[in-house]
């Protein structure tokens, strides 16, 4: 396996996996266009490009404004409890994430703020709720980690993804802490060099 190690951080350049380390923030990276990158916003580009690579053929939403909104941290996959008609509509496409957070209440983890639409073929003796509360399915370990790390200020857990792994649903979820306006700004240079990137890749 080819790859390389970033300030703590290894990086398989053939699978795009980024294998997981202490951030150091104090030590900042600029790209070709002159803007800082932060570790935990590289390691979530990867992530992101591999759920979208391929043809996204096993990618179901992403939560674009997560990268945007927070400082991403650790990420965890959990799996959902789903009824058949969200399943079918996933499968058509009807699912997002904007808005979604998780909630960690009496030993379990919920996902709240998730939409996933109804077809207009579901049967009508179902009722749908497109915005319902969801479960996730963590291990105990897991979703202590994440009710220790959310009861910190200005801490939270996103969502960031739903994929296919094999016929099962899962959906990717990250720690994070909300970003002051100038790290916004940061972020939004990211984007336009990300942008560029594209263009001159494109033009070649």
């Amino acid at each position: 396996m080819f790859g390389f190690v970033w300030r703590h951080m290894h990086i398989s350049l053939s699978t795009g996996k980024v294998h997981s380390v202490p951030l150091n923030d104090s030590l900042p990276v600029t790209n070709p266009f002159g803007y800082f990158i932060a570790a935990h916003d590289l390691a979530y580009n990867l992530v992101m490009a591999k759920h979208e690579k391929g043809g996204g053929s096993n990618t179901i939403a992403l939560n674009r404004r997560a990268k945007f909104d927070y400082h991403l941290e650790k990420t965890f996959e959990a799996g959902m409890v789903l009824e058949g008609w969200e399943v079918k509509s996933i499968r058509a496409n009807q699912a997002q994430l904007s808005d979604s957070y998780v909630l960690v209440r009496e030993g379990e983890a919920w996902l709240l703020g998730s939409q996933i639409s109804p077809l207009s073929s579901a049967s009508t003796h179902i009722t749908t709720d497109p915005q319902r509360t969801r479960k996730l399915l963590l291990n105990a370990k897991e979703i202590a980690e994440i009710f220790r790390a959310t009861q910190a200020k200005g801490s939270t857990c996103i969502a960031t993804a739903l994929y296919w792994k094999g016929p099962h649903v899962k959906c990717e979820v990250a720690l994070g802490k909300g970003k002051k306006q100038h790290d916004k700004r940061s972020t939004e240079k990211e984007r336009d060099w990300q942008r560029q990137k594209q263009r001159l890749m494109k033009n070649g």
